[in-house]
């Protein structure tokens, strides 16, 4: 990363976060398809939005919800991996080019139980001082086999010369309940063109 020595960002509490919203008790996914298990046509309902409940794709990984990827993606450019399952200490610093639009995309599982109101927040700052905000509701999921894609709106990358340089990201996977499944921290470096 291009700025080693800077201290980690906190990405907490927003102004995009609803006070006054209170999740809901959570309950495991065993509990909700023994609820009401005299109605039938609840059960039957309950089958088609739930499924059956598969074996975890990872196993060995006692975690609920386990974040494997992240893409940038800039239109007309190859998307750029970022492998969120190593060592996050060693991500590596991304050379974007000024003034092109992207977004982001998170590649993850849910293994166990039904995880409600999953959120990506990003922060990005430069020199310590936060630049960007940005909270995407990614939903509720329940578990299965295969991976889940969430892509985060449109976002402009900022230009000028005074907008080049090196910007640290800092981004956290989180639900409802405030439970952190993973932050990860990297370099961004705006350029005047695309490295190649």
């Amino acid at each position: 990363m291009a700025e080693q020595n800077e201290e980690p960002v906190e990405v907490g509490e927003d102004d995009t976060d609803n006070p006054n919203y209170k999740p809901p008790a959570q309950k495991s996914l065993s509990e909700i398809q023994k609820l009401d298990e005299d109605d039938e046509s609840l059960q039957k309902y309950k089958k088609t939005l739930l499924g059956e409940v598969p074996d975890p794709p990872v196993p060995d990984d006692p975690r609920n919800v386990i974040v494997k990827k992240l893409a940038f993606c800039s239109e007309g450019r190859p998307e750029i991996e970022m492998d969120l399952t190593g060592d996050l200490s060693k991500l590596r610093t991304l050379v974007v080019k000024e003034g092109t639009q992207y977004r982001i995309k998170i590649y993850f599982y849910v293994q166990r139980e039904i995880v409600s109101g999953l959120v990506y927040k990003q922060k990005i700052t430069r020199k310590g001082i936060p630049v960007e905000n940005l909270s995407t509701m990614v939903g509720s999921y329940g578990p299965k086999k295969e991976l889940n894609c969430h892509t985060t709106t449109l976002e402009d990358v900022p230009s000028g010369m005074l907008a080049r340089g090196t910007y640290v990201v800092k981004g956290v996977f989180t639900d409802d309940d405030k439970n952190k499944y993973l932050e990860w921290q990297f370099g961004m470096e705006i350029k005047k063109d695309w490295q190649d």
